[in-house]
């Protein structure tokens, strides 16, 4: 700061000094891209010893104008510490109807309570309620002055109307869950700051007892009286590149998209109703642009995202997407899955009309009819006999919500849903998630203008193409791979690269199936969407952005099947989604030369009787791949999905889990070893129905440059005297109170020759 020149170990420590400050600035600029933030609009706070000392260097790399230090600032934990409002508070479960408990008597009861335990004069109270409609898991809290209760059914009702969109149903009582009383004691009485008018100029260095701030040459402060330093940058300029300033926004709205889906998800499993969507978190929630091309996701289920363009872009030739609209489907000829994900598509306008987007989440519901408790019965040889078949439809618009019209053909299908109920509370919080991601996005719309978040979304599509024509611009390679399901059935794809194109065909792949083998081209798109993701190997999202310069050929088949209007002459599709996801998954990624094959399997178990339906896949080993050892026991590839707690599964359901852990040694060796399956026994307290819809039951995973193959999985029924059947891969049975299932999923495939050298662990 004085002009002499630094010695060597003055030098060493400067440059020391400038690594560290570019990596603070640096790890605070990536954690704000992530969050969506952009940090130029904030001032930077500084405490501790320290932080003063490198605070407006770090300023200075991050385009920030203002530092704020607060007096005392290395002793901030403590003084806040010293500074907060001491609290008690109690909780009581209620678990009753709302109507005629006497809500104030218990609360005053309760403050009596947490006032003494405070022990303080006049303390503040707050008065809380968790309420719900009778049936629902998720409550939601609301907060009565003066512990008076008259005005709960309103705040509800309106707390009901803002989350969800519409009105509670009127027929289904409201519960109290619990009530809460917080005791606090009184505020500190606060005032804002005010900064002296004359500032002080760089360089300066100011040091207490306890931290040292350094002002450099170009910036000036000015103190409070309360002690607290205002640094502020004289003529400051965001100066930045324009490349690199593109490249921040674009990571900002990344982040936003991504962070507003992330919060659609958790909104969907706070308010779902169903185990399988609150537990095993089946469900997906994704931005489309406004053709309908997928552009971001939370991370998900793959096989739901990849398919939800398709989705979107046949509703659209199907209906007007108009402002305020949600379409609901879960037909598999117009882009759906299979008839258990239901989808919902919300259009997002901006203020003039024009189309921004779209937001859509899919949640497969464990029960919407069919011939067998789950909806993915094994003997299903036509589309109606898998449940309740919804054609793309209006289920929100400017008249309302058309709740009678779902809850009708729910009930009056030819194989209705066994627990209506749980479908519309399901869907209506799928409603609740869309609401909320139209919202944000329009906020984004809001501070940015229409023309900026169509410009990221776009940006978003452009840059993955772009990345994905970098790649293939030099390469010119043919593969192919072949595969059989179970049945014999064949799966053959053939990828040519040249000319800076891909071309993707699985002509020779089998025709269509007499069972539910059958996939959808949303779900073939989706899986090569996902395995094209792996492939390209670069930090974008999973968009259809990647599939730009690539050209899929599909022959009709069970890849590609014709779907009559009338569904009980259309295919059955309900394992293509599933199972064929999966070994096409294996297929591409041996045809890309990434890993062995995993599982090949999501091993769906269902259970249930004429009231209930319950459903869960079960992970197994990943294979094995260059440089590593495959994952053991997780969700591989196209599923993302979690296992019901027993805590849970026990509660809900008349069944005990007596065993869950990995299948030691399945996965196939080598000189990277696949990941081992796992073991899952359930016994059954009364008699149900149970199904399983699953392949690799006889053979397993294949290994790669010379690794082993991965053991094949089974299922077993073992009777009241203990007497073990061996069940088919896909099979509907009936089971006895007492009885158990065993299910042992697939190892994964093992990668290379096994090594020679010594030291080289095979331990999954």
């Amino acid at each position: 700061e004085d002009g002499e020149e630094p010695g060597e170990a003055g030098s060493l420590l400067a440059g020391l000094r400038e690594i560290a400050v570019e990596r603070m600035a640096e790890a605070i600029r990536s954690v704000s891209i992530r969050q969506g933030v952009e940090v130029e609009d904030h001032a930077l706070f500084a405490f501790g010893g320290a932080g003063p000392q490198h605070a407006c260097a770090v300023a200075e790399r991050l385009g920030v104008s203002t530092v704020l230090i607060p007096a005392d600032a290395g002793l901030l934990s403590a003084w806040g510490l010293e500074r907060a409002r001491r609290q008690e508070q109690r909780v009581r479960q209620i678990l009753a109807g709302l109507e005629g408990y006497p809500v104030e008597r218990v609360w005053r009861e309760m403050a009596v309570e947490t006032g003494g335990a405070l022990g303080v004069e006049e303390p503040e109270f707050r008065f809380i309620a968790s309420l719900r409609l009778s049936g629902q898991e998720a409550s939601l809290e609301l907060e009565c002055k003066d512990g008076r209760p008259e005005e709960l059914p309103a705040a509800f009702e309106e707390r009901y109307r803002g989350v969800f969109g519409y009105d509670p149903p009127a027929d289904i009582p409201v519960e109290l869950v619990r009530l809460r009383v917080v005791a606090e004691e009184q505020a500190l009485e606060g005032r804002s700051e005010t900064f002296v008018a004359e500032p002080e100029t760089g360089p300066q260095l100011w040091q207490d007892h306890f931290s040292t701030c350094v002002l450099p040459h170009g910036w000036q402060s000015r103190r409070g009286d309360r002690g607290t330093l205002k640094l502020e940058r004289i003529g400051t300029a965001r100066a930045s590149e324009t490349a690199a300033a593109s490249a921040v926004t674009a990571g900002l709205f990344r982040s936003r998209f991504e962070g507003i889906l992330d919060s659609m998800g958790e909104a969907l499993k706070r308010s779902a109703l169903s185990t399988n969507i609150r537990e095993r978190l089946d469900f997906s929630c994704a931005l489309l642009d406004a053709k309908g091309r997928l552009v971001a996701s939370a991370p998900h289920v793959p096989v739901h995202l990849g398919a939800l363009g398709v989705c979107v872009r046949a509703c659209c030739e199907r209906l007007e997407m108009r402002p305020g609209q949600v379409v609901i489907t879960n037909h598999p000829g117009w882009g759906g899955s299979h008839l258990p994900d239901v989808t919902l598509i919300a259009p997002v306008h901006d203020g003039r009309g024009g189309l921004i987007g779209f937001i859509a989440n899919r949640a497969h519901h464990a029960e919407i009819g069919g011939m067998a408790p789950g909806s993915m019965p094994a003997a299903a040889s036509c589309l109606e006999q898998e449940g309740v078949v919804i054609e793309p439809m209006t289920l929100v618009d400017e008249k309302g919500y058309h709740r009678e019209t779902l809850e009708a053909l729910l009930r009056e299908s030819p194989y209705p849903s066994r627990r209506p109920t749980d479908n519309l509370a399901d869907v209506e919080a799928q409603l609740a998630a869309c609401r909320f991601g139209c919202e944000a996005l329009g906020e984004l719309v809001a501070v940015h203008g229409p023309e900026m978040v169509r410009h990221e979304i776009s940006g978003i599509i452009d840059r993955s193409a772009g990345l994905m024509a970098a790649k293939l611009k030099d390469l010119a390679f043919s593969s192919s791979a072949a595969a059989a399901l179970d049945d014999g059935a064949p799966l053959t794809v053939r990828i040519d690269v040249r000319n800076g194109g891909m071309k993707v065909d699985f002509s020779g792949s089998g025709p269509v199936q007499s069972g539910n083998l059958n996939a959808t081209p949303a779900i073939v798109r989706s899986v090569l969407l996902y395995v094209l993701r792996l492939w390209l190997d670069e930090d974008v999202p999973l968009n259809e952005g990647l599939l730009e310069v690539v050209e899929l050929e599909l022959p009709g088949g069970m890849l590609n099947p014709a779907f009559d209007p009338d569904s009980s002459k259309a295919p059955a599709v309900v394992g293509g989604n599933v199972e064929l996801s999966q070994r096409l998954a294996d297929l591409l990624c041996g045809a890309f030369g990434l890993c062995a094959d995993g599982p090949g399997t999501m091993n769906n178990f269902l259970f249930g009787n004429e009231s209930f339906g319950y459903y869960e896949t079960l992970g197994g080993g990943a294979g094995a791949g260059p440089g590593f050892d495959g994952v053991s026991g997780l969700q591989v590839h196209m599923t993302n999905t979690a296992v019901t707690d027993p805590e849970v599964l026990e509660h809900r359901y008349p069944v005990r889990v007596r065993h869950h852990g990995l299948r030691r040694g399945s996965g196939g060796g080598g000189e990277w070893r696949g990941g081992d399956g796992i073991v899952r026994e359930v016994q059954f307290l009364s008699p149900l129905t149970v199904s399983f819809l699953t392949q690799r039951r006889r053979q397993g995973a294949r290994g790669m440059k010379g690794g082993d193959g991965g053991a094949r999985g089974g299922q077993w029924q073992v009777d009241l005297d203990g007497n073990e059947e061996e069940l088919p891969g896909i099979c509907t049975l009936e089971v006895a109170a007492g009885e158990i299932i065993r299910i042992e999923t697939p190892g994964g495939g093992g990668w290379g020759c096994r090594p020679t050298h010594p030291n080289k662990s095979t331990d999954p």
